[in-house]
């Protein structure tokens, strides 16, 4: 016996309705903002970062767009105080990237 039979045991008058997820114009569940996510580059001990901020989303989709960048361009990176941080200079291909998401993106810097 499944939740949906176990429920319609307790309320027998209840009419169970669909409800369509919502999603973007685009099909994806991470919400776009108006403002340009800032893309920056920047040296921390000799070696390069590219850091992305200015998300104003909840950090819940900010984290998963971490992930799927870290995932596509195969590094390491990390999600600290709302910034993404990415080890390696891929400014050209994380923009790339997000505009084909969607986001408006500005580059900060050299």
């Amino acid at each position: 016996m499944d939740l949906e039979d176990q429920l319609k045991n307790l309320f027998p008058d209840h009419i169970s309705k669909e409800v369509p997820e919502e999603k973007n114009s685009q099909g994806q569940d991470i919400w776009l903002q108006d403002d340009p996510i800032i893309c920056k580059y920047e040296k921390r001990k000799g070696k390069p970062i590219t850091i992305l901020e200015g998300y104003t989303g909840a950090d819940k989709d900010f984290k998963l767009l971490a992930k799927e960048l870290k995932q596509k361009l195969s590094v390491g990176g990390s999600f600290k105080d709302g910034k993404i941080i990415i080890q390696g200079d891929y400014r050209d291909k994380i923009m790339q990237i997000l505009k084909d998401k969607g986001f408006t993106v500005k580059r900060v810097g050299g």
